[in-house]
């Protein structure tokens, strides 16, 4: 009998994690690597190799508990948005370019002549032009562009395959089911350059001999498509009633919510992104950084501690709300959803003599909570409301970032049982389309329960509000001076590189 667990490979911005599911919701197995990312001004690159070569390491370790003949399905869910280019034996002729890599910027106007409005919607064109124009030489020899979990995809069972949701950001039209020819060779490109688009829970095929044994897997082992980790994530959150949102804070914030009208009015702060297949559509997106900025106050002031986070924790818990009059805004790598702002940075406004490292982290705590709000803002101006909200992500760990998340958007807080939403989202869209659940209604019962719920307390969410207008107001009057300085930096030709691992 075919065997019924099923393998999630989930790759992020900081590690690439293999999780082994039986088809009851139970976690199997687990095991993690680290992934190194190197920064470079406006470069944000990853290695497609190191991927592959860590991808066998964490399936290997993962199965020790678990025989390889019970994986009967494989699944791939990566960060989106990251542009690998392929040649025609499959093998990447370059580093990716990750999410934050704002070379491609500078193409916007280029992309904007041909498609308009829609130019917002499909950042991987705009990395794509940036090859064409600055690597000629590889361009010449790419014969695939794709997200990494194709890559990664290709790689296990040679084809070349994507989802409609990851399609969408190379100029796919969802409604019309084809990429837009035209506008694609006005650009240069062939539309063969493009993988063919399936529906999410479309079985790819049997992984090649090859790949089976690189993998330690069996060569019987089913490929299922999923899609990228934002969508993952909200669906493995189990938000299923109108209203319901999902916030997964692992590197990043994603923050979308679940709709079943039809009459909502497009906000380009945020995506409105149909679902015909569940009768539904998804709105909300995703920033730069979530519990990134945790990791980096950890970098900054408790390096030297045992247990950081409880350090962290306890400091922050002993500074009084609103940290004293400091306030944070969180935008170290420019800002996604709903700024859309790449020149953005961080920056402490109210900062005194009498703050220490307590009201510093107890001020990035609060941002966290300010994110949302924002996000719940840009959602609601669509005509829908945010009624409650579900919690994971490595984020969803702090409790008092729980609690602050709570008190500053004053909905209740469900924190879910199982932080990987993102590992049991895509095990639930895989099992749905492999018909092992009849929906992902059912999936979602065995797959996604809450732990805790956390009410909001009125007062502290009426300070809350004051201090998020302080947030919105620093951040629009710092607007402009943020183009400025980014001119002053480029013209210095500030050179830093930096490599991290767990960024």
């Amino acid at each position: 009998m075919k065997g019924q667990d099923i393998l999630v490979l989930n790759m992020g911005m900081k590690s690439i994690r293999s999780i082994i599911f039986h088809s009851d919701g139970e976690k199997l197995a687990y095991a993690a690597r680290p992934l190194e990312t190197q920064l470079d001004a406006d470069i944000v690159v990853q290695s497609p190799d190191e991927w592959w070569e860590k991808a066998r390491m964490v399936i290997r370790e993962s199965l020790v508990d678990v025989g390889k003949e019970n994986i009967g399905y494989l699944t791939v869910t990566t960060s989106s948005s990251c542009l690998v280019y392929v040649d025609e034996k499959g093998q990447a002729l370059d580093g990716c370019l990750m999410v934050s890599d704002k070379r491609g910027l500078s193409m916007q106007p280029r992309l904007r002549e041909v498609f308009g409005e829609k130019a917002s919607s499909c950042p991987m064109l705009l990395k794509m032009l940036w090859v064409r124009e600055a690597q000629p030489e590889l361009f010449s020899r790419t014969a695939k562009f794709l997200a990494p979990n194709d890559y990664l995809l290709a790689r296990m069972t040679g084809r070349y395959v994507t989802d409609v949701f990851d399609a969408v950001k190379s100029g796919y039209d969802a409604k019309a089911a084809s990429y837009p020819e035209q506008e694609l060779n006005t650009l240069g490109f062939r539309i063969d350059q493009l993988p063919d688009v399936l529906p999410v829970g479309s079985v790819v095929g049997s992984l090649t001999a090859e790949a089976a044994e690189y993998l330690g897997l069996l060569p019987t082992t089913q490929a299922v498509l999923t899609t990228y980790d934002a969508i993952c994530s909200f669906f493995g959150s189990g938000v299923s009633e109108e209203g319901e949102a999902s916030d997964v804070s692992g590197t990043v914030t994603v923050f979308r919510a679940f709709s079943r009208r039809n009459d909502l009015v497009p906000n380009p702060e945020i995506f409105l992104m149909p679902y015909p297949e569940q009768h539904m559509q998804i709105v909300g997106g995703s920033n730069n950084l979530g519990g990134g900025l945790i990791e980096w106050v950890k970098q900054c002031y408790y390096q030297k501690e045992s247990y950081p986070y409880e350090v962290m924790e306890k400091d922050a818990g002993e500074a009084r709300i609103g940290a004293d009059g400091l306030i944070f805004l969180p935008y170290l790598l420019g800002e996604r959803a709903p700024l859309w702002n790449p020149d953005a940075r961080g920056v402490f406004f109210g900062l005194e003599r009498m703050h220490t490292r307590k009201e510093m982290t107890r001020a990035v705590f609060e941002s966290t909570g300010f994110i949302d709000l924002d996000m719940i803002r840009a959602i609601e101006a669509t005509g829908m409301e945010v009624r409650r909200i579900r919690l994971s992500g490595g984020l969803a760990r702090i409790h008092l970032v729980s609690e602050i998340k709570a008190d500053v958007t004053g909905r209740d807080i469900e924190v879910l049982s199982e932080f990987e939403t993102t590992s049991t989202g895509a095990a639930m869209l895989a099992l749905t389309g492999v018909g092992v659940f009849s929906n992902l209604r059912a999936a979602a019962d065995a797959f996604a329960t809450v732990r805790m719920v956390i009410h909001p307390d009125a007062v502290r969410h009426r300070k809350y509000l004051r201090l998020f207008q302080l947030y919105k107001d620093t951040y629009h009057s710092l607007e402009g001076m943020f183009r400025e300085r980014m001119d002053i930096v480029r013209h210095l030709n500030r050179k830093h590189e930096v490599r991290i691992e767990n960024l």
